[in-house]
Formats: structure tokens, sequence, C-alpha cells
């Protein structure tokens, strides 16, 4: 199958050298990039700045701002059995990005522009046979409700429910809860994880395809 992944944080620049972004590794989206490959599929990458060395053998679209990543997702998903959208999208962006380095002020007004929902955006011109996974950070105590609104409102095969504990860790709690209710839980590391959500991708579209 054709998997395409996206990881990492999106950097949305201020001036020249500030941006806003998050402290994402994007270890899980290359998580699963690695265990699709070594399950034989064809993996794209599509990654925003990290530290970490690509999967040799994926194909992967370097890329910074939420909207470069929106542009490259939607340009690969149409040859995409499955999207996983493990990346941290940054919510907002400067309305204008300076062309030259931001001097120290006694005050800073920054107008924010909402980035678009790329999952959101995907669902639009998602396929029958096409597969969406995707990942809900939480740190509230409506964490599975919010998990399930986005899960509908995205038209998400599964999704995959974390907390703001995750970020960094090698080994967190997992809640997964696919569109027809079913739910588990899980305390493994991210490959763990990633090997799951491969296998749950060719289950379900072996099951689909019968």
């Amino acid at each position: 199958m054709r998997f395409l992944v996206t990881a990492g944080p999106t950097r949305e620049w201020i001036d020249p050298i500030r941006y806003i972004s998050n402290t994402s590794s994007g270890r899980m989206g290359y998580e699963v990039a690695r265990q699709a490959l070594r399950r034989n599929h064809t993996v794209v990458l599509i990654s925003g700045p990290t530290n970490l060395r690509p999967p040799r053998g994926v194909l992967t679209v370097p890329v910074e701002t939420a909207l470069q990543m929106r542009s490259a997702v939607l340009c690969h998903l149409p040859e995409a059995d499955a999207l996983v959208m493990t990346a941290a999208v940054a919510d907002f962006r400067p309305a204008k990005k300076c062309s030259r380095k931001i001097r120290r002020k006694s005050s800073l007004t920054l107008k924010l522009l909402p980035n678009p929902d790329i999952l959101a955006d995907a669902a639009t011109i998602k396929r029958p046979h096409q597969l969406f996974v995707g990942f809900a950070l939480e740190d509230s105590i409506d964490a599975t409700e919010n998990a399930l609104r986005k899960l509908k409102a995205k038209h998400l095969d599964l999704v995959v429910l974390n907390t703001s504990q995750t970020i960094g860790a090698e080994r967190s709690t997992f809640v997964l809860i696919t569109k027809e209710g079913n739910m588990w839980r899980f305390e493994c590391a991210k490959r763990t994880l990633a090997a799951r959500i491969v296998r749950f991708v060719e289950e379900t579209v072996g099951r689909d395809a019968t």
C-alpha cells in the first residue's frame, strides 16, 4: 500500500530569526514511516523541521510552515491509500512576517491568523478507499469527548488520543478509537504504537476490499 505520513512541528516565521513552533520531535511520524517501510509499503513522509534522519527508502518532503505542509499533503494525497497525520501543526501564524529582525521594544503586539485545518481540507477530497488516521493531543478532562468530535468532524477511521506529557517522551499511554466506536488503551513505546497503526491500516483496507 501507499502511506502518506506527516511528522514534526511547523515553524511560523515572525521575522528572519524568530518563529512560532512547538516541542514536537517528529519521532511518532518517523516511526510510522519506518514500520510501514518494514512491511514493504511505499511511504511518502512530509516532515517539518526535526533532528531525525528519515528511513532509507522513504520519499521525504521537507516543509516548514503549515501552508507548505497543507500544499504537500493535498499534492500527494490522491495517490495514497492511507494518510497518517502525526504532525503537530501550529494553530496560528503571524499575519505578516517582518523582513528584518524586530528590535527590542517595551512591548510588542503580534497579530495572528488561524492556520488551515489540513485534515479537514483533506477530508473534502477523501476517496472511498482511503483511510485516515489522526492524532488528538489533549490536556483537559474532556479529552475523550474532544477526540471523538475530531474523529467525526474530520472523517477519520482511527484517532489516537494522547496527552501533552507524550511530547518528547519515548513511552506513554495512548487511546485508539475507531469510527465504529471500538476503543483500546495502551501503554507502550512510540515504535510499538506505530506498528499497531500500520497493522490497523493493513487489516482495515484488506477487510474493506473483500
